[in-house]
């Protein structure tokens, strides 16, 4: 079974110009020689290069998407600035500086934010890296490397303890076999 990455989950916002930032500066995994990425619209798709050259040029590798926004930051107003109320009312009130600062957001769950299976788990490792980068938002996922499960959490730019804890449930089926048996049932006949 090839490594595979499970029940991700994530809502990690950086600054666009961070992400760049980091793409020029980041250690891709053996796997991946390089990464293309490209802008359509407000969208910012991020893709793998294998590094294999028996993978054929025509085979999907792994993707990261993400969403991209604008949001206006606020520099935090003086100390010496009055509050309205006290202010003369002649007295005009000078506006807080700001700029519009375009934000790339990887939020969703599996192929919402990874696509494809080529190379995925290394194109995973890179969004870990990222996402310990992010000073907002949580990143979740499960992967499977040569039968080894292993738990991944980062919460807002920590690496945080996770483990993978499988849990036995009964379903529709376990309780059918548990009901009636019309057959055998020696009070019908």
């Amino acid at each position: 079974m090839p490594p595979t990455v499970f029940t991700l989950r994530s809502n990690i916002t950086l600054p666009l110009e961070d992400v760049h930032e980091f793409f020029e500066s980041v250690d891709l995994p053996p796997e991946i020689e390089d990464i293309q990425i490209e802008r359509r619209n407000n969208r910012l798709l991020i893709s793998s290069v294998a590094s294999d050259e028996s993978l054929s040029k025509y085979t999907p590798t792994a993707e990261l998407k993400a969403k991209v926004y604008e949001k206006r930051v606020y520099e935090e107003p003086p100390e010496d600035r009055q509050p309205y109320a006290n202010r003369a009312p002649d007295e005009e009130e000078e506006p807080i500086p700001s700029e519009l600062v375009e934000y790339a957001r990887f939020a969703g769950r599996g192929d919402e934010v990874l696509r494809n299976t080529a190379l995925q788990l290394g194109m995973f490792t890179v969004l870990a890296e990222l996402a310990l980068q992010a000073e907002e938002g949580k990143l979740t996922a499960i992967t499977a490397v040569e039968g080894e499960l292993e738990a991944t959490r980062i919460v807002e730019g920590d690496d945080r303890p996770a483990t993978v804890e499988v849990v036995e449930e009964k379903t529709e089926s376990d309780e059918a076999q548990n009901g009636v048996d019309w057959r055998e049932n020696e009070y019908i006949k």
